[in-house]
């Protein structure tokens, strides 16, 4: 695996790159980085070109000045994908990555061979994400809008590990999921500026998600890419009932669910998770 440093869109993102073949984007969520995607990679490296950037925000790119969401994310990733000379690509999501992956689709159709998602956030949820028994499961889309969120997290080392760990551990299913690379996270978010720019999704993303839980997010046509969806059995913040609209989003769907996992199936299960990814490239050609 190499690291770079790319200059794209007037940033600088720090990239982990493995393997050869078709190239596949890798975008991770939150609370994640690059790292998230280390047992996918290892899978997949014989067989594809892996690409995984740390978002804008997040690791060790640049930081955002104020709010940055997934359409800023998505022209992000464009740049970068010219700036390391590729035209045409694979993308892979989950999260904030899944967040990111809809306008990427929007913007540039033509370049994306296929989309393969984790669970994620997509405007046929509705007004299910705010639904009275979900408030629990939603309080820190609001906490992180505070000036004071990424001061009062990042107050010691062991406040960040603390908070961290108790999303990575709370939405997993198999709860041993991040242990070998738990003080590399809380590392990792502790770094200067990446409770705060991790945060910035959420900022930026807040009237979008208040339109959609009112049922007034606009409606956009439907995207065109082959889409693969594995929706964990048992993420607690997604749950797999809010697939049920996903046709309405993507025209050309290939859904099931992703058994035995919670929130991080590439993390929880990569065996597994990097068998679908490559089955599903194959299946459209791009392997």
């Amino acid at each position: 695996m190499e690291h770079l440093t790319i200059e794209a869109n007037g940033a600088k993102f720090h990239v982990a790159r493995a393997g050869s073949g078709k190239p596949l984007l890798l975008l991770h969520g939150w609370p994640e980085f690059w790292l998230t995607w280390e047992p996918v990679i290892s899978r997949l490296s014989d067989r594809f070109m892996l690409i995984a950037p740390d978002l804008r925000g997040f690791g060790d790119s640049a930081k955002p000045d104020g709010p940055f969401g997934p359409d800023s994310h998505a022209a992000d990733m464009l740049a970068l994908m010219d700036g390391l000379g590729i035209d045409r690509f694979g993308v892979v999501g989950h999260d904030v990555g899944g967040a990111v992956m809809q306008p990427l689709a929007r913007q540039a159709e033509g370049r994306l061979a296929g989309l393969f998602f984790f669970d994620f956030v997509y405007p046929g949820i509705g007004p299910r994400m705010a639904a009275p028994d979900r408030l629990n499961h939603i309080w820190y889309q609001s906490f992180h809008q505070m000036e004071m969120a990424p001061a009062l997290v990042g107050a010691s080392r062991d406040n960040c590990r603390l908070y961290i760990s108790h999303f990575l551990k709370g939405w997993a299913h198999r709860k041993n999921a991040f242990d070998d690379v738990l003080d590399a996270f809380a590392d990792n978010f502790f770094k200067d500026g990446n409770l705060a720019g991790g945060f910035a999704h959420y900022r930026a993303s807040h009237a979008g998600r208040v339109a959609m839980m009112k049922g007034e997010a606009p409606q956009a046509p439907p995207i065109n890419v082959p889409t693969c969806v594995r929706w964990a059995e048992h993420d607690p913040l997604f749950p797999y009932a809010w697939t049920d609209r996903l046709g309405e989003t993507f025209s050309e769907l290939d859904l099931k669910m992703f058994p035995d996992v919670g929130h991080f199936p590439h993390r929880e299960d990569p065996d597994r998770a990097a068998a679908e990814i490559g089955a599903f490239f194959q299946r459209i050609g791009w392997s």
